[in-house]
């Protein structure tokens, strides 16, 4: 018979280390145990307290808890939310169902977003808000009379998440699904976009993609792409005109258009959604991550009325999905409050801040031998190495330098709270730089 141990003892550091150890699986990490996290024994605005068998470390979150908390840690706005709701009703079902929260929630996005997206799915994760969008061009071209239109379009370099349809969009050999190629659905991937925000679409390009759009268009239901920024596939930029060039295509060859604007939605590139950068109005939007302030798992699919209106005329008139906690009331209710705090302040400044903090603080790790590129755009900042980080030196040598990174790959990166001022900002491109030195075999300076 297993014991539960009670009293305070369960929240001691040296206990969740012990517990950990024994049952927890990490993401993107090996057996239970192989892996010794830092504990977590705080946090409050932009950072962390952390427990190690080495020390106590209190660090600026660079990450935003991979990317979520733009708003930082127990912010008096979003914790008065969950408090508010929570003495309402924290969960109903959403079959028969509806609330203030999600209607209230529902109405917001779909002004903030490009027109004419109209309509919201509200999915419990990223990866599942992809499922459901591209259930939807599936379902769209079924019910329009192309039954035969069930493979997608993208470019590789791509990450859409971990359930299954979505990793099949995903970077098949570069990426973190390359396991699973022989096993899920076969997509067309296009060559990874040129990179650069600044640099002009390479006509080339352009072309050689087009023809694939026109050699596969009977087979196709869409083309799915992150806009701007190729987050953890990569953490590439790439030009806007990009996006209205497949607009263009889709337009041409009769297929839908979908943005996962999971990672790069609600400021982070600096402009509102990445799609704004280009002018141009996907068919279907993905959101998640700082849809809550990183508060509570959410995310939100929409689609235009034409999809929806298409998926309503077919044999099957519903959208067949309908996660348990669809439009979880807490949820709703925290993704408002972090949504009207992102709009009515000065979100753009905030962004506009951390690059200029980014940019002038990672100048140093362009000089240093074994890098291969620096870039900054909004509030990304990026230092690509020419060879794979040393996970354990370069964390413990961002963690030692005050600040909370988890590389991955060949990068060492940083997406902070957009309340970071100026000093937590230098913090984290220090730490940044000493995280690079410490993977390059560098002694810190």
């Amino acid at each position: 018979m297993n014991s539960t141990p009670t009293g305070t003892a369960r929240f001691l550091p040296e206990r969740v280390r012990a517990a950990d150890t024994a049952h927890l699986w990490h993401p993107y990490a090996a057996v239970p145990g192989a892996e010794r996290p830092y504990v977590v024994t705080g946090a409050g605005g932009t950072r962390l307290s952390l427990w190690s068998e080495e020390g106590t470390y209190h660090v600026v979150d660079g990450m935003s808890s991979w990317w979520s908390a733009i708003h930082g840690y127990r912010h008096p706005v979003l914790d008065a939310a969950v408090r508010g709701q929570v003495d309402s009703y924290s969960h109903v079902m959403f079959g028969g169902l509806t609330h203030g929260p999600a209607a209230e929630l529902a109405e917001t996005l779909v002004a903030l977003t490009p027109e004419p997206l109209e309509h919201v799915f509200l999915a419990d994760s990223g990866s599942v808000s992809v499922e459901v969008a591209m259930k939807m061009c599936l379902q769209y071209h079924r019910s329009t009379g192309s039954p035969g239109r069930r493979r997608f379009l993208t470019w590789r370099g791509g990450y859409h998440g971990d359930t299954f349809h979505a990793m099949s969009v995903c970077d098949p050999s570069g990426g973190m699904h390359s396991l699973w190629g022989d096993v899920l659905p076969a997509q067309v991937h296009a060559p990874e976009p040129p990179a650069g925000f600044d640099t002009e679409p390479d006509p080339l390009y352009v072309d050689a993609f087009e023809r694939l759009a026109a050699e596969h268009a009977g087979e196709l239901a869409a083309i799915i792409v992150e806009p701007v920024v190729q987050g953890a596939g990569g953490m590439r930029f790439h030009h806007p005109g990009y996006l209205r060039e497949l607009r263009r295509i889709a337009d041409a060859y009769g297929l839908l258009l979908v943005f996962d604007e999971i990672a790069t939605g609600f400021g982070r590139t600096g402009e509102l959604f990445a799609a704004d950068h280009a002018g141009v109005a996907p068919d279907v939007m993905c959101l998640g991550k700082a849809l809550t302030g990183g508060y509570l798992t959410l995310a939100a699919t929409l689609c235009t009325g034409r999809v929806a209106r298409g998926i309503a005329g077919g044999e099957v008139p519903v959208l067949a999905h309908g996660p348990t906690f669809m439009g979880n009331p807490l949820a709703c209710a925290t993704a408002l409050a972090s949504v009207e705090l992102l709009t009515r302040g000065d979100w753009r400044g905030d962004v506009a801040r951390i690059e200029a903090g980014l940019r002038e603080g990672l100048a140093p790790a362009e000089r240093l031998p074994g890098v291969r590129e620096v870039r900054v755009l909004g509030a990304v900042g990026v230092v690509e190495l020419e060879a794979p980080v040393r996970m354990g030196e370069a964390t413990r040598a961002a963690v030692e330098a005050g600040v909370w990174l988890r590389p991955f790959r060949d990068h060492v990166y940083a997406m902070p709270p957009y309340v970071c001022g100026p000093e937590d900002v230098a913090v984290i491109a220090a730490g940044m730089v000493a995280a690079a030195r410490a993977s390059l075999g560098e002694g810190p300076r």
